[in-house]
């Protein structure tokens, strides 16, 4: 009598998505791309509506890391209304 074989569960792994959410029109159109021979020069582009920004990388970066810093680029230049003080 032999021993029954355990199954064998394969996991797959999560893949990075080659295209992110844009924070001004909301579609999933903006492409991020990584030069690292010139410079360490980075470009994220949405091709919807034409948002496109430029950031120097370091070399341990990648591509979210560029979109996170495109996301608090463009959350950062909208103006906050300043919180009303509750009248005594």
């Amino acid at each position: 009598m032999g021993r029954r074989r355990k199954k064998v569960v394969h996991i797959p792994k999560k893949k990075l998505p080659k295209f992110f959410s844009c924070p001004r029109c909301g579609k999933e159109t903006v492409r991020v791309e990584i030069f690292r021979d010139e410079g360490g020069r980075s470009v994220a582009q949405c091709s919807s509506c034409g948002l496109k920004e430029e950031f120097t990388v370091k070399q341990a970066q990648g591509e979210v890391d560029v979109y996170c810093m495109l996301t608090d680029r463009v959350y950062g230049n909208q103006k906050r209304t300043p919180a009303t003080k509750a009248e005594e």
